[in-house]
């Protein structure tokens, strides 16, 4: 949290106000952000125990006066011209934008946190500004805009912000793309702390309704996978087994693309393991997506 401020301190452009919603926090933060805001940084802390990430979001939204919002995440730090991107577009186009999307990249400190973050998140080169939906990490729109959708979902304990960017795309909404918006974060340390992510990112799709065919295809894939070890088992014919190596070739090659320049300056040890936890890291995160998934499904299913 205090990297956040102090990077708030930092812009070029100045927030004209600064809403924080704490969720109950145990660790001193509220004491924290006090001792770190300046008195420059018109903030204001809400004390919502219990509330989610949406529920958050909005209290705070609907306490800002501005008309133009931007939005971030507790433990991440901004870029100094962070919130000048963000803001640009709105001023170019006056009227005629609704929603900025801003990007994020990862951050890490430990040779894992390299791997995590080549293996799970997009580079700028591979997003399409046109379908693009922004995390809440780093994106900005007006209230208008926010009231239209509804505001965040307070019903989805995660994935809010993906069916917020839903909801403001199906009403109208027009996107612009400032991928000089960056917000840093570090990804997740460890195996036990990935899995835990993901199986509530995928148990947020599951209540929201989101990608069935992506999540079916999953299945079908480690399924068919699965079916080609067992046979290939049976059948003592190991050459079964070569359309399950592409498939795995194919699943691990993006992020190994993306990791090419965070080996730059590493050790051959390093590399060795920076390398070697990316296929750990894809199935780890496949996993917990088919876990997440249906307990997800079944909640939506036995709700109103």
């Amino acid at each position: 949290m205090v990297d956040l401020i102090q990077s708030l301190i930092a812009q070029t452009r100045r927030p004209d106000e600064v809403i924080i919603s704490d969720g109950g926090s145990t660790d001193r933060t509220v004491e924290i952000l006090g001792a770190s805001a300046d008195d420059h940084l018109n903030l204001q802390v809400l004390n919502l125990p219990g509330s989610n990430i949406a529920e958050g979001r909005n209290a705070a939204i609907g306490r800002a006066t501005g008309e133009v919002i931007a939005v971030t995440d507790a433990g991440v730090q901004l870029k100094p011209t962070w919130l000048e991107q963000l803001l640009a577009p709105f001023e170019r186009r006056p009227g005629r934008v609704d929603v900025v999307s801003g990007f994020f990249e990862p951050a890490p400190r430990t040779i894992f946190e390299i791997s995590m973050g080549a293996t799970v998140l997009p580079t700028r080169e591979e997003i399409n500004p046109a379908r693009f939906l922004p995390s809440s990490r780093s994106v900005a729109f007006t209230k208008d805009a926010w009231r239209q959708a509804g505001g965040y979902p307070e019903w989805l304990d995660y994935c809010e912000d993906v069916l917020f960017d839903l909801a403001l795309r199906r009403g109208g909404s027009v996107f612009a793309w400032a991928p000089g918006a960056v917000a840093l974060f570090r990804p997740r340390g460890n195996l036990r702390a990935f899995w835990r992510q993901y199986y509530r990112y995928a148990r947020g799709d599951g209540k929201a309704g989101l990608w069935p065919r992506r999540h079916a295809t999953r299945y079908a894939s480690y399924l068919g996978g699965l079916s080609l070890v067992l046979a290939s088992r049976r059948r003592r014919r190991s050459w079964l087994l070569a359309p399950l190596l592409v498939a795995i070739v194919l699943h691990v090659k993006r992020p190994y693309e993306r990791l090419m320049p965070w080996l730059e300056g590493l050790g051959p040890l390093q590399k060795s393991e920076t390398i070697a936890w990316v296929p750990v890291i894809r199935l780890v995160g496949d996993l917990a997506k088919m876990a997440g998934y249906p307990v997800g499904v079944l909640w939506r299913l036995t709700q109103r």
